[in-house]
């Protein structure tokens, strides 16, 4: 690994990509000493001024709107893919062919279809590659693995997870592009669900069958440029998922953004023949947790929060999680991996398995019935 730091080229600099900048940025503000050194060198979007912008607040070196001249300029070392869905799969056989280090927000493919060709592209690729799955890195959620690895559930019997927002309620809210599913691949269930999908098999174990069904509130919406002019959704606002694991544990899933009075409500409980899990997003410090060894059991509550010298850096203990500690942490992760030459978990591969996942939640809801896996 070279000494000089790796220049970044970050695709979509709209929330996400904001995100993933202002991780880099403070990275080496948590850890010290640094995975490896970064640079903000250049940045993509779709007009020229936000690209101004955003050259001028996170100080990138270039800016641009065609991400083609970003991911293949010699000088950049590391492509942090920020873009709608549908932009993903050219722009990751893009940073693929150009041997770049990759940090993919997920989703990671517009389609089950696009990831395996993803996929498949990364024969004889020699960079590192992450998806974004960043609710891994929460102390809560370590914890928790640690807990399953060490048989505390002892048999999964059943698990239920949900992630609600409310951004769809007002029938008066402007169109967008996570309203198409054209740019969006998928609705809810590709933006909300894909998160609850990962944590959920990262915890119990692969998804053998699923049944599942989706709603759209509202059929069309105002367009953002004259809102006298409807237009039409056909991405859902709403995803149901019944799941049977590998094993035979049986569980719910629900991602909507139809959650009147949600913000950013993730939550997850696991039950098994020893004990049990549940986690909430809003409530990230802790970890609820239910042991039938106990002779007088009952739900306990352990203080998570920077417990692992990895999910916080320099942070003192006693300092609360938050949302956007975890991206930190998420890319320290990652940049540990490269820094050490290695593959990075969860790699692009987990985002193919999530993405084949959703694709047959789709086609089960289409023809209401159960799919294997």
């Amino acid at each position: 690994m070279t000494d000089r730091p790796l220049n970044v080229a970050v695709i979509g600099c709209g929330f996400i990509g904001k995100v993933h900048a202002s991780a880099y940025l403070n990275v080496p503000l948590h850890y010290d000493p640094v995975p490896v050194r970064t640079r903000l060198f250049a940045v993509c979007t779709a007009h020229q001024e936000t690209a101004r912008r955003a050259k001028e607040r996170f100080g990138f070196e270039l800016a641009t709107t065609d991400w083609r001249e970003a991911i293949a300029h010699p000088d950049v070392d590391l492509v942090s893919i920020c873009t709608p869905n549908a932009a993903h799969q050219e722009q990751l056989l893009c940073a693929i062919e150009h041997g770049k280090h990759i940090y993919c927000d997920k989703p990671l493919a517009a389609s089950a279809d696009q990831a395996r060709r993803v996929i498949g592209a990364l024969d004889g690729y020699s960079g590192t590659h992450q998806m974004v799955f960043h609710l891994r890195f929460f102390p809560a959620t370590i914890k928790a693995r640690e807990l399953v690895d060490a048989g505390f559930l002892g048999q999964v019997l059943t698990f239920r997870a949900a992630y609600l927002h409310a951004g769809s309620v007002d029938p008066q809210a402007p169109f967008r592009w996570r309203f198409s599913k054209g740019a969006a691949g998928g609705g809810a269930l590709y933006d909300l669900g894909s998160h609850v999908i990962d944590i959920l098999c990262h915890l119990v174990g692969d998804f053998a069958e699923l049944t599942a069904s989706t709603h759209i509130a509202f059929t069309d919406r105002p367009s953002p440029d004259d809102p006298s002019i409807r237009v039409p959704v056909d991405a859902d606002d709403a995803a149901f998922l019944l799941v049977r694991t590998a094993s035979g544990a049986l569980g719910s899933i629900e991602a909507t953004r139809l959650a009147t009075g949600a913000q950013d409500e993730l939550r997850f409980e696991i039950h098994g023949t020893a004990g049990a899990l549940r986690f909430n997003l809003m409530d990230p410090n802790w970890l609820d947790v239910y042991d039938r060894s106990q002779v007088d059991p009952g739900w306990r509550r352990l203080p998570t929060a920077l417990s692992y010298p990895g999910s916080g850096g320099f942070l003192p203990a006693k300092a609360s999680i938050g949302w956007a500690r975890a991206h930190v942490a998420c890319l320290h992760n990652f940049l540990c991996a490269v820094a050490r030459g290695g593959a990075a978990q969860p790699g692009l591969e987990v985002g193919a398995d999530v993405q084949e996942i959703m694709d047959a939640a789709y086609r089960s809801a289409e023809g209401r019935r159960w799919v294997a896996l």
